[in-house]
């Protein structure tokens, strides 16, 4: 258990998508208003593979430990009050690794969504995915279909799983999307007509981003939504990461102070 003096205060389915109606908010448009815990975190879950090499263990064993952090995070931020959390699954780069890892990962993708997304749903979370279905096996993609089915009115924490997903495709579909529905775009258009049609349109941007496992890169990942997200690194492999190492990322966001572009006068004068 965490030391209670620490714990700080405080689609994938085209058609669902395009009629839930957007909750981005813009932090380069419009001021977020601050708060104590972030609304939604981020995290690259990075160290499953070093995770288990340390222990001598196959690969393999460290991906299903990270399932166990999964459960665990997930836990921790609707203790603290978190809405959405994201995760970071699988990039569209992922497909580099060596064949036999891609096909174990695959295979505890589909496992994991035969076994969790009934948990999800008695536990009032809401589940989505999102990236480029189109590589994913037809029963992984009838997995997701039906998870986001069944648990789309939950609001308790939205859980999204990013798969075979990456920054700039989802910046290309996007910009693909609007022009479909409005080709005099192609003349020019603000960022924020891109807005409706990314693949996080029903979530705010990020508050808080963390990457395990020691790197400090975002690889990728959510390019357009981390415009003014609060990054934390930490050493920790993903398997490790707990409910305490959740709330020493929190506490450091709640350190910062979040100016927007402002100055600190201004931000001290708006308070």
């Amino acid at each position: 258990m965490p030391d209670e003096s620490r714990r700080p205060v405080g689609s994938f389915s085209e058609a669902r998508r395009s009629i839930e109606p957007p909750a981005f908010e813009s932090s380069t448009r419009e001021v977020p208003e601050p708060r104590e815990v972030p609304r939604h975190v981020a995290i690259i879950m990075d160290g499953n593979g070093r995770w288990a090499k340390q222990r001598l263990l196959p690969r393999v064993a460290g991906h299903r430990k990270g399932v166990e952090a999964v459960r665990a995070t997930v836990r921790a931020c609707i203790e603290r009050g978190v809405e959405f959390l994201t995760l970071f699954a699988f990039s569209s780069e992922n497909w580099r690794r060596p064949a036999d890892e891609v096909s174990i990962l695959m295979q505890l993708f589909l496992r994991t969504l035969e076994q969790e997304v009934v948990k999800l749903n008695e536990n009032g979370i809401r589940f989505k995915v999102i990236g480029d279905a189109t590589r994913f096996e037809p029963r992984i993609r009838d997995l997701i279909a039906a998870g986001e089915a069944l648990t789309g009115e939950h609001r308790r924490l939205t859980l999204t799983v990013a798969a075979n997903c990456g920054g700039r495709w989802d910046i290309a579909q996007a910009a693909g999307r609007l022009l479909a529905a409005r080709p005099e775009a192609v003349r020019g258009f603000e960022p924020e007509a891109l807005e409706p049609y990314l693949s996080m349109a029903y979530a705010p941007e990020p508050d808080l981003f963390i990457r395990t496992g020691g790197e400090q890169r975002i690889s990728n990942f959510l390019l357009w939504q981390l415009a003014y997200t609060e990054f934390c690194f930490t050493d920790l492999l993903w398997p490790d990461f707990d409910a305490a190492a959740l709330d020493e990322a929190i506490l450091s966001y709640q350190r910062r102070e979040r100016r927007y572009g402002r100055t600190s006068e201004q931000l001290a004068a708006s308070g």
